[in-house]
C-alpha cells in the first residue's frame, strides 16, 4: 500500500508540474512526498483576487481511499476557513471524499470556495455573521486580509486612523468611530475591538444592539 501511495502522490506532484494552465503548485516540505505545501493565485472577481494562497497538505496513510488534511498556511477572511488556525470546512475534505479527487482538483476546489463562501455550514461562525449581516463590509475585510495577509495588491481598507491602529480595526471588520465611541467611554481599544467583533456590531446589525448591551459585554471579565 504505502509504495502504490507513494507512486500516486508523486504522479500527481508531476502531473501538477506539468500543466501551467491551472497555476496550481505543489511543492515538497522537508523532503517528504506526504508532506505538502499547495498554492494558488486568490480568484479574479473576488475579495481575494491578486492573492497568493498556500495550504499544508498531509497525505494519510491509506490514500487515496481516505481523504489528504488541507489547512490554509495563509490567513483567509472567508466563512469556511477558520481565521485562527486555517481549518477548511468542505465536504470533500470529508465524507464527499472520493478516490478519483487528486491533489491538484481539491486545491481547485479550494480555489473555488473562495469564490462561492457556504455561510450555512460555517468553519468560522463569527466570519458568516459578518457575511450575512453585510456583504460590502465583509468583502472590505476579505480584502484587507488579502492584502495584509497574501500580498494583493492595494491600499488596504479606506478611510480610518493610520497604522498599526487602523489595521487592528480593519482586520476585525469593525468601523473606527464604533470602536471609538465605546473608548470614549473608557474601555481599552483591544477588549472594545473584541466584544464589538463577538456581538457582530456591523452594517445593520449596529440598530439592533442596544449600547447597554454592548456595555454590559465590555464590564464582563
Amino acid at each position: 500500500m504505502s509504495d502504490a501511495r507513494l507512486r500516486r502522490v508523486n504522479k500527481e506532484i508531476a502531473d501538477c508540474k506539468n500543466d501551467k494552465s491551472s497555476k496550481i503548485v505543489i511543492e515538497l516540505i522537508d523532503n517528504s512526498p506526504y508532506h505538502l505545501r499547495g498554492s494558488f493565485t486568490g480568484p479574479e472577481g473576488t475579495p481575494y483576487e491578486g492573492g497568493h494562497y498556500e495550504v499544508d497538505i498531509v497525505i494519510p496513510e491509506s490514500y487515496p481511499f481516505q481523504p489528504v488534511k488541507m489547512k490554509f498556511i495563509t490567513k483567509v477572511y472567508h466563512p469556511n476557513v477558520s481565521s485562527a488556525s486555517g481549518a477548511i470546512c468542505l465536504d470533500i475534505l470529508k465524507d464527499a471524499w472520493s478516490p478519483v479527487l487528486t491533489l491538484k482538483s481539491t486545491l481547485i476546489s479550494l480555489q473555488s470556495l473562495l469564490c462561492s463562501p457556504e455561510p450555512n455550514d460555517p468553519q468560522d461562525a463569527e466570519v458568516a455573521k459578518h457575511y450575512m449581516t453585510s456583504r460590502s463590509s465583509f468583502e472590505e475585510t476579505a480584502r484587507y486580509w488579502a492584502q495584509a495577509y497574501a500580498g494583493a495588491p492595494g491600499g488596504g481598507v479606506k478611510g480610518g486612523a493610520k497604522g498599526g491602529e487602523r489595521d487592528e480595526i480593519a482586520i476585525a471588520g469593525l468601523e473606527k468611530a464604533h470602536v471609538d465611541q465605546f473608548e470614549a467611554l473608557g474601555f481599552e481599544r483591544g477588549k472594545v475591538i473584541d466584544v464589538l467583533r463577538r456581538l457582530n456590531y456591523r452594517g445593520e446589525n449596529v440598530t439592533k444592539i442596544s449600547e447597554d448591551k454592548v456595555v454590559q459585554e465590555l464590564l464582563k471579565n
